[in-house]
């Protein structure tokens, strides 16, 4: 199908990439092991002990601040018979990090401290069991996380965010909300690629911004969102951005709000909202609160539909608006060249 140029319009996935569970397998190794993943920021870890978990290609990972002040990552795995070392999305190891199953306890470097009324064993020698660490890195505070030692620096795929996000202040963490979307993870990126939706499926949205104007571009890994606010007052004023392959980048006048976006399973998506917003500047959080909630709450709707189309059967892989679906089409070229999706 041409676009109007004489130029072919690139297609959408195939439909038989969605909600599969062999699919989602595969990409759990070929994408989501592969990339950065954003666990939190250094300012939710005040003093030794705090630690955050998150999920990490089907492997849960736990970042813990040590007595020296340093965040170390490891996999939140005990060496002894597979306990976690923290059951819950964070929290306060007092001393050591210490395992719910069986109690072995580890300082937050990671040695082994003691392994509980373990007994004599021969040859039992506790260099060889300390906690497996997971690779780490900051940027302007945020903790990121992969399993990939081939990765690039995340401060070199966050350069054209620094470029434009030029102020480094990043405000106390203020709280976190979480969706559920049944839908392909997929599903909801695509939709956050593209703003060819906002005049129809979000009448909040389209009075604050002109969404006629609205314009997405890949800058490398980065897609840059841009459209004109209609009034002054507008509260989604700022800089938006995702980041490939899951994390969208939200930064408003007073603070900014990061999006994790989680694949849970071939037909399941978990959305973390992370704010770090001006304590005094409670009011324009609330309006924001209210405003993000609706338009959240339209895209669930509409991509729980779209998820729905696509794996009934009666969708064909449709064109791509070679206006609007730019970096939809980037996303999904990027996705066939790293999962190297079957034929």
């Amino acid at each position: 199908m041409a676009d109007g140029t004489g130029k072919s319009a690139a297609r959408a996935l195939a439909p038989s990439l969605y909600g599969r569970a062999e699919i989602f397998a595969l990409e759990r190794e070929t994408v989501f092991a592969r990339s950065w993943r954003l666990i939190g920021h250094e300012n939710m870890l005040a003093k030794a002990g705090d630690f955050l978990t998150d999920d990490l290609a089907g492997r849960s990972i736990i970042a813990v601040r040590g007595e020296d002040g340093v965040v170390r990552a490891f996999h939140n795995v005990c060496p002894h018979r597979a306990g976690p070392l923290a059951m819950t999305s964070d929290g306060h190891c007092e001393g050591a990090i210490t395992c719910q199953y069986h109690g072995w306890r580890f300082t937050f470097e990671g040695r082994l401290q003691s392994a509980r009324d373990f007994g004599a064993a021969e040859g039992f020698d506790p260099r060889e069991h300390g906690l497996t660490p997971v690779r780490m890195e900051t940027w302007r505070g945020f903790l990121f996380v992969t399993l990939s030692a081939a990765a690039p620096p995340i401060r070199q795929m966050m350069a054209p965010v620094d470029a434009s996000w030029t102020d480094q202040t990043v405000q106390p963490y203020a709280l976190r909300r979480s969706h559920r979307i049944k839908c392909d993870w997929k599903a909801y990126v695509e939709n956050y690629l593209e703003g060819y939706h906002v005049p129809l499926i979000h009448p909040g949205l389209d009075a604050e911004i002109d969404s006629s104007k609205y314009t997405v571009h890949m800058e490398g890994d980065i897609a840059v969102h841009r459209a004109p606010s209609r009034k002054a007052d507008n509260v989604y004023t700022g800089y938006w951005a995702w980041a490939w392959p899951w994390l969208g980048i939200n930064v408003y006048e007073h603070g900014v709000m990061m999006e994790r976006i989680s694949p849970v399973g071939p037909e399941e998506t978990r959305l973390d909202y992370l704010y770090f917003f001006d304590p005094a500047r409670g009011g324009e959080l609330e309006d924001m609160l209210k405003l993000s909630d609706a338009v959240t709450d339209e895209d669930l709707k509409m991509c729980e539909i779209v998820h729905r189309n696509i794996v009934s059967g009666a969708y064909k892989a449709g064109p791509l608006s070679p206006r609007h679906e730019g970096a939809v089409a980037w996303f999904q070229a990027r996705l066939r060249r790293d999962a190297g999706y079957p034929a």
